[in-house]
């Protein structure tokens, strides 16, 4: 409701400018005053009109006032400082309109259904357990898919599989030769088979250190797993499916679904690359280098202008394989990573001309059919089409941000400049873990890591914290507190409330840092019931929803409809604007910029805006709750006047938390 109010006052506004006197403004900012007392809404544009007409601002701000007459929600109007406009609303009639159904989805964003956006996210390699750097990824991309389709948007969720990357031919090379295992074996392991991956491949890197001989079947591997038809390359199959079907369970524990699954394995075997690599030779995007380090590569000319702010030397001295990464095609014929992800950008955009073929891969207990892509066979998608977004999110890490450069420099190469400029980098930092949270887990640590504020994890060198670990630690430490505040509810009363608040604590945990900060995670801050923690804003939602039960316990009449009709009857005559205090007006108003967080949220791709915010309005309804006696209030209109309030918080954070994928459970 604000931000539509906003909008329309923004577009009174503009209008009486240019009507009166003749200057269409660039655009027009709504500021909110630091204070309740000072307006709801402060306008700066008169600073802008001054230039163009040479008069004071103040000047025209006073006589825009004076002119402009009644403007819908406003109760006044003034100036303030050396020219702003401050609105301020009617109070009642606002809280009133609270309280009004919402419009339907298809009447508020209209429109909004005819472009797609396509958001990749997650893209664990297939070779073992998935870790608690991964979940980072993946809360933050599912968060802001969830962002994005309440605004309207179509979002769709792809999670590419990188099934041919030397990552799954080392764990094909421990199978064979440090296992001496077939695929007829591997198939028939009955332990968890993503924790077995994880201890196999941190063995293999001490095996390629043991020869050269052992180094090179790395190499060799690889490429038949890239030929396919072979023994290395249906073991990398099976190993890359099983693998991706443990990384979905783990996902899907913390609410994150995903559309499609694109293999790297079928992007090559459908030939997408040697299209694109077509493409990329026939527009000079790529040449053949015939001497130096890099005679026989074919390499892409980067400039400046496709590199990020920090500049191409400082991007220099972070990569280590700055000069490297830039190669397309390796001497030996087989392509880089970056070579067959400019195919794949390609085709989210619906560029390359080229299709893959779906099958049905997993569903859902919601229902949800997640696809995979393959390279044979008959699409099994129905009425689904894949690909051709309009706008594509790609959440990698920083690290990875000199790579996503050259696919971004690869579209421009080719001519698409609109579709280069609508592709992001989601990118975001590490997750570590702070020397408490590695003990708490049984990881050995040298004296040295333990006097570090975090320690980062290595899959390669074993040292890091399965996802599922985490997760079950959460939910048995959740067990512990639940079990001691609620002895009367069964075991899967317990159970159920205990899951709802470790997947609380998690992701936002992972969500109340912006993108660019490193975090490191820690379990006796994210289970907090106080500070800037899920549980706690979780629990005043939990608490709201006590009130409203001990309401009904005590005085069955005190309804949520004797409340919809107080404010629609009784509201304007018992509490008129000037008797809504500005503690109470500060409450409502801050309650209803949840549509305009989401906004800024989408705007400045960090979902941390929506955290930050359900926080602060965590700890607002909190500091309403102690000052004042909500049910036991003897004044019958001021109970329903303080419960109203309270509905109107407690269902925004309802929906913010829904956003950040956290739901509430009934008791905590």
């Amino acid at each position: 409701m604000l931000f539509a109010l906003t909008e329309e006052l923004k577009r009174r506004l503009s209008e009486h400018v240019l009507s009166n006197y003749g200057y269409r403004l660039s655009q027009i900012v709504a500021e909110l005053p630091p204070k309740v007392e000072l307006g709801d809404l402060a306008f700066p544009f008169c600073f802008e009109l001054a230039k163009s007409l040479k008069k004071a601002p103040r000047q025209l701000a006073m006589e825009i006032v004076a002119g402009i007459g009644i403007l819908p929600g406003v109760a006044r109007m003034e100036v303030a400082g050396p020219g702003y406009i401050n609105l301020f609303f009617q109070r009642d009639r606002y809280l009133k309109n609270l309280f009004q159904p919402a419009p339907a989805a298809e009447e508020s964003h209209a429109g909004a259904a005819s472009e797609k956006i396509i958001l990749e996210h997650t893209n664990i390699n297939p070779n073992k357990a998935a870790h608690i750097g991964h979940l980072r990824n993946a809360v933050l991309g599912d968060t802001f898919a969830r962002l994005l389709r309440s605004s309207g948007e179509v979002v769709e969720v792809q999670n590419y599989i990188d099934d041919t990357g030397v990552q799954v031919a080392d764990v094909v090379v421990g199978f064979q030769y440090i296992e001496k295992m077939n695929l007829e074996k591997v198939q028939a392991i009955t332990e968890k088979f993503d924790y077995f991956c994880w201890d196999l491949y941190a063995r293999v890197s001490s095996f390629y250190e043991q020869n050269f001989e052992n180094q090179a079947l790395r190499g060799k591997t690889l490429r038949l797993i890239e030929e396919g038809g072979n023994e290395a390359a249906e073991l990398a199959r099976h190993i890359a499916d099983r693998i991706v079907r443990c990384h979905l369970e783990t996902m899907s524990r913390l609410g994150v679904q995903y559309d499609l699954l694109p293999k790297e394995s079928d992007i090559l075997h459908l030939h997408f690359w040697n299209h694109a690599f077509d493409l990329l030779k026939k527009t000079g995007a790529i040449h053949l280098e015939d001497s130096g380090k890099n005679k026989g590569c074919w390499i892409m000319r980067v400039g400046d202008q496709d590199l990020d702010a920090k500049g191409k030397e400082e991007i220099r001295q972070e990569s280590k394989d700055y000069e490297e990464d830039k190669i397309i095609v390796r001497s030996n014929g087989t392509v880089t990573y970056v070579g067959k992800d400019i195919a794949y950008q390609l085709w989210k955009f619906g560029l390359l001309g080229m299709d893959f073929y779906y099958r049905p891969f997993y569903r859902y207990p919601d229902g949800h059919i997640l696809h995979m892509t393959h390279s044979t066979g008959n699409n099994q998608q129905g009425d689904t089409v894949f690909g051709c977004g309009t706008r594509v999110y790609n959440v990698i890490d920083s690290r990875q941000s000199y790579l996503q450069n050259i696919v971004i420099a690869g579209l421009r190469a080719l001519g698409y400049q609109g579709q280069a400029d609508r592709s992001t980098h989601f990118s975001y930092e590490m997750v570590a873990l702070s020397p408490r949270c590695c003990e708490d887990l049984g990881v050995q640590l040298s004296e040295e890591d333990r006097k570090r504020p975090y320690v980062e994890v290595s899959g390669r060198k074993g040292l890091g914290v399965k996802a599922d670990d985490l997760i079950d630690t959460l939910i048995e430490r959740s067990l512990q507190e639940v079990k001691s505040r609620h002895s009367d509810l069964s075991e899967a009363e317990i159970r159920e409330i205990s899951v709802s608040i470790a997947v609380s604590a998690l992701r936002y945990f992972l969500l109340k840092f912006t993108r660019n900060s490193v975090i490191a995670f820690d379990f006796k801050e994210a289970l907090s019931f106080e500070g800037e923690t899920g549980l706690y804003v979780q629990y005043s939602v939990v608490r709201a929803n006590n009130i409203f039960r001990k309401i009904r316990e005590d005085d069955p009449t005190c309804t949520a409809e004797s409340i919809l009709l107080f404010v629609q009857n009784d509201l304007g005559r018992s509490f008129p604007a000037e008797r809504i205090e500005h503690e109470f007006w500060r409450l409502i108003y801050l309650a209803c910029q949840l549509e305009s967080t989401v906004k800024l949220s989408i705007q400045t791709s960090e979902p941390a805006s929506v955290a930050k915010y359900l926080f602060n309005l965590a700890q607002g309804f909190n500091l309403f709750y102690h000052r004042h006696r909500i049910i036991t209030d003897p004044d019958p209109l001021r109970k329903r006047f303080l419960l109203a309030l309270t509905q109107i918080i407690r269902d925004t954070l309802e929906t913010g938390l829904g956003l950040l994928g956290i739901s509430v459970p009934e008791r905590m």
